[in-house]
């Protein structure tokens, strides 16, 4: 049996590739804050060399314990992940709605004129249109000029004066389902069938929605961020009589370490932006449009 070989130095090289990487780290905007911190420690222990040994205030280790400080991190990041998560699995199921909505309209619709087919294909555009005018809501941008290619024009007017574009589209994609029926191209168990997922995209659009609008309590953010300066200017007094001229270096490198895990929960609590931490969006909601391409390309089952 062959099994897949395994190059074990290309491994190592992208390992230290991403060690190294600037790119989607936190070390932008950790490592300014953590010199600010070494700063403070060299000037502790330039004062602790000339004579000041008063600075050297071992008890204040006991004010912040390190403990309290690391569980409030802990509690702080896995609160980010799960908001992280939770974005990662609406938008996951928004996919797995899509696919199946279009699919139940593309089969099940039946076609009895010419121009049912042009309508049911703008119908699955429509789905697209749904998962963009939701990212673009999320994100607090206006409208996507792109959406021209997918909708008429005068559609895509009505979308920029509506509240919640996304609603409107939903709205679209329900009344057809509706007419169709009326027309007696779709019977009453598939259109539960369709008018169950519909609601399924727009439940995710909510959870969606709830995410965005609940942030991390601003009381819990900013306490956190105290302790964590405390606990780095109060670092130099209790270790400069063993660590002399060493006091900046090791400040610095545990407050990199600290303020580091904190900006990590910061990033990742709104996982819809643009940053390279946040879910690609533009990227799910292009396998989206593939996908409903993919599916138009094909011809309907005859009835």
């Amino acid at each position: 049996m062959n099994y897949p070989s395994f190059d074990l130095s290309v491994s190592l090289a992208r390992w230290w590739r991403q060690a190294f990487s600037l790119r989607g780290s936190v070390v932008p905007e950790t490592l300014p804050r953590s010199l600010v911190c070494g700063a403070f420690g060299v000037a502790i222990s330039a004062l602790y060399e000339q004579g000041f040994t008063q600075l050297h205030l071992p008890f204040l280790g006991s004010i912040i314990p390190n403990l309290v400080l690391g569980l409030l991190l802990v509690f702080r990041t896995n609160t980010a992940y799960d908001r992280y998560w939770e974005g990662r699995k609406a938008w996951g199921s928004i996919i797995n709605a899509v696919r199946n909505l279009a699919r139940q309209i593309w089969v099940a619709v039946y076609e009895r004129e010419s121009g049912d087919r042009p309508q049911k294909e703008q119908a699955l555009r429509w789905l697209v249109v749904f998962a963009r005018s939701v990212k673009q809501y999320l994100r607090q941008e206006p409208l996507d000029e792109d959406l021209v290619a997918l909708i008429s024009q005068s559609q895509y007017q009505q979308l920029q004066q509506v509240n919640h574009p996304s609603l409107e589209v939903a709205f679209w994609i329900g009344d057809y389902l509706q007419h169709q029926y009326e027309r007696e191209c779709l019977n009453i168990y598939q259109l539960n069938t369709a008018q169950n997922l519909l609601n399924q995209l727009v439940d995710n659009l909510g959870v969606c929605e709830r995410i965005k609008r609940t942030p991390i309590p601003l009381a819990y953010a900013i306490h956190l961020k105290q302790l964590l300066v405390m606990y780095c200017f109060s670092l130099p007094f209790q270790t400069v009589e063993a660590l002399h001229w060493a006091t900046g270096p090791v400040t610095a490198l545990i407050g990199f370490t600290l303020l580091g895990v904190e900006e990590i929960a910061v990033q990742i609590e709104d996982p819809f932006g643009r940053d390279p931490n946040d879910l690609p969006l533009d990227a799910i909601c292009q396998v989206m449009l593939r996908n409903i391409e993919d599916l138009i390309a094909l011809s309907p089952p005859r009835p």
